[in-house]
């Protein structure tokens, strides 16, 4: 696997869940702070979300929103100050009183009569042991579709573009992502056959869009090494490992078989460059020595083997790189504090249901 999809597989547990909302007049309603990642897809209309501690964002058809830390946060017709925010009804309330006061009132003569529909949902996640990559997300991504608009390359912000540094490369600049919303209103409009398998698999293709598109719009141009003053400091160091060719070589070689006897030999030689070149690059993006790191996603992959799969000690041990059971177990509860059976019970018991 790559490291974007092993940094998500790593975390997420279930299945992602998701609710199509159609409102229209004047509402407000607030979502709070969750242990997981949130989003939004604005099928039709026109609306506005305010982050937590951000600043407000305006979002419009085509539209995708990602608050991958579980940011509390308001949706609203419009902008709302602090007493409108304070009066938000709790977003299940206000969905299961939709047409009724406590989910928006009757349009009068002032509003527009604009219907808004999205998809909101959530994501769950294990934030346990988060892969650095997905902890440097900011607050919130906000991937416009800008294909309709003066901007067609989507790489202005728009409105809201300062909260969390989350605006970039729209969705409108991204083929794939602008796909799977395309696929996700007309799974969610039809309701075809099928919809209960393809549209979680939908979701998770979303996630990944959503995260590539912002690794890609905030990889350093040129060599992130020799200009320490690029974006790298902006956005945080890992587009900036993933767009770099060296790096990246290595990571590929690292999470396609962590099992395998790496040195760092080795890897400089998969890379195409010496060990000191890979190391000082390495280590420079990512934080961390090659070794290093793979010791700690060795231990991260055995984490979610044991959380997410049946098999035997021994054998969540080879799959990860270690010789005995005995050596994942001293390795692993030097690094999590607990030995891997009482991590498999934990983690087990709170995610049920």
């Amino acid at each position: 696997m790559d490291v974007v999809s092993d940094a998500i597989s790593a975390v997420r547990i279930g299945r992602p869940s998701s609710q199509r909302v159609r409102v229209s007049g004047s509402w407000c309603a607030r979502l709070a702070p969750y242990d997981g990642a949130g989003f939004h897809v604005v099928l039709e209309g026109r609306c506005w979300l305010l982050p937590d501690g951000g600043e407000p964002v305006e979002l419009g058809p085509g539209d995708a929103v990602l608050l991958p830390h579980g940011t509390g946060h308001v949706i609203a017709d419009g902008p709302a100050d602090a007493a409108r925010l304070a009066r938000a009804v709790p977003f299940e309330q206000w969905r299961a009183g939709a047409g009724s006061r406590a989910g928006r009132r009757e349009p009068s003569a002032a509003d527009d009569g604009a219907a808004v529909e999205m998809l909101c949902g959530k994501y769950r996640l294990d934030r346990s042991h988060v892969h650095p990559l997905l902890a440097e997300l900011p607050p919130l991504l906000h991937l416009p579709n800008r294909t309709d608009s003066a901007d067609p390359t989507g790489l202005s912000g728009g409105a809201g573009a300062e909260a969390g540094a989350g605006a970039g490369a729209g969705a409108g600049a991204d083929p794939g992502l602008r796909s799977a919303i395309a696929l996700l209103g007309h799974e969610v409009d039809e309701r075809l056959p099928g919809s209960g398998v393809a549209l979680p698999s939908l979701l998770d293709l979303l996630l990944v869009y959503m995260i590539r598109s912002w690794t890609a719009e905030h990889a350093a141009p040129g060599d992130p090494i020799a200009a320490p003053g690029s974006r790298v400091g902006a956005a945080g160091t890992w587009p900036a490992a993933l767009g770099d060719p060296v790096t990246a070589a290595a990571l590929r070689a690292l999470h396609t078989d962590p099992a395998a006897p790496w040195t760092v030999e080795r890897l400089a030689a998969e890379a195409g460059v010496s060990r000191p070149t890979l190391a000082r690059r390495f280590t420079a993006l990512v934080g961390r020595p090659p070794m290093a790191y793979l010791a700690w996603w060795r231990l991260t992959r055995a984490a979610a083997l044991l959380r997410d799969t049946p098999d035997p000690l021994a054998a969540v041990a080879r799959r990860v790189g270690y010789s005995t059971p005995y050596a994942l177990s001293h390795a692993f509860r030097r690094e999590f504090g607990t030995t891997p059976g009482q991590y498999r019970k934990g983690p087990a018991a709170a995610t049920t249901g």
